[in-house]
């Protein structure tokens, strides 16, 4: 398949692209537990992140317990690969449901204002980072989660850009991952519940839907896709106590982007805002990678308050 001639003159734009599609559908995964927790709740969960470090770590030492250092190929490298993931939504979806019971049910339970929910987030973050800190150590390089030898390196050349393999593996998983999502809430009885819950939780309740059930379920489902997202993080960067901030806060960007509350919004926006912060550096030094993001962010805010797509998961048809 021949490419266009601009994309084949201007490799770098490719290359850019592809980088930031990968990173996107990461900040996608991620941006799901804050919109599902946000259309069920009206709760902006900012332990969320934390919850996505959580899961990186646990995946770190899951594969270190069962691997070591290696770095199989092979047949040996595709069940390493679908390890790591189960691993990470597994770690990603327990801490979830831990926050859900420990932090917000209580408050949920004794009606407490919106502020407390707010500060009581802002709470569990910190103290996740730091129990992370304390246990796992403050070394800002972090661990390394080694890549299976089948996905390192370069997979093939596309308009004159290579294509790394590890790219291929979290756009697969991300596609699958969020198409699997977004089936069970519009097509599944559990969907139903929540998208009733998120509509109204009373008349729900009145209905027949068991609301803590439904909540705690959101929290372990949103969890599991940070914790995915967490486990292909760590393998393609690092992981460390202090990884869930920056990713964390553009994914609650793109949350916002595509319309908090919606979940191919979330999707939508994940990619976006990977796209841009990535093909920014072809006018802008890598320092303004951040600021760029954000005032797109800002800017389709001013003219769509409500996000790209704007619609409530409740009303998801």
């Amino acid at each position: 398949m021949s490419c266009p001639a601009f994309l084949s003159q201007h490799s770098l734009w490719t290359s850019l692209v592809i980088g930031g599609l990968a990173n996107g559908f990461l900040y996608a995964l991620i941006a799901i537990g804050y919109t599902l927790v946000y259309g069920v709740l009206r709760l902006i969960n900012f332990a969320h992140s934390e919850v996505f470090m959580m899961g990186s770590f646990g995946t770190f030492f899951v594969m270190r317990g069962a691997l070591g250092s290696t770095s199989p190929g092979g047949t040996e490298g595709l069940i390493y690969l679908l390890l790591a993931v189960a691993a990470g939504a597994l770690f990603g979806g327990l801490v979830g449901f831990a926050l859900e019971r420990v932090a917000y049910r209580p408050l949920r339970r004794r009606d407490a204002p919106r502020l407390a929910y707010l500060i009581t987030a802002i709470g569990a973050s910190f103290f996740l980072q730091q129990l992370a800190a304390k246990e796992f150590g403050r070394n800002a390089s972090g661990f390394f989660i080694p890549e299976p030898a089948m996905v390192s390196g370069n997979a093939f050349s596309l308009c004159g850009a290579p294509v790394q393999s590890f790219s291929i593996v979290i756009v697969i998983v991300s596609v699958v991952m969020l198409v699997l999502t977004d089936t069970i809430v519009r097509k599944t009885k559990l969907g139903r519940g929540i998208r009733a819950v998120a509509q109204d939780a009373e008349v729900a309740s009145l209905m027949g839907v068991n609301i803590d059930r439904t909540i705690s379920t959101t929290f372990i489902l949103g969890g599991a896709l940070g914790g995915v997202a967490g486990a292909l993080w760590g393998m393609q960067f690092q992981t460390s106590y202090l990884m869930g901030f920056d990713p964390g806060l553009k994914a609650f960007s793109a949350a916002v982007l595509g319309g908090i509350g919606n979940l191919r919004g979330a999707m939508l926006g994940g990619i976006l805002i990977g796209l841009v912060e990535s093909v920014s550096l072809i006018w802008f030094s890598a320092a303004y990678e951040d600021v760029v993001s954000f005032v797109v962010l800002v800017g389709v805010l001013m003219f769509r308050p409500t996000g790209l797509l704007g619609e409530r998961l409740g009303r998801v048809a």
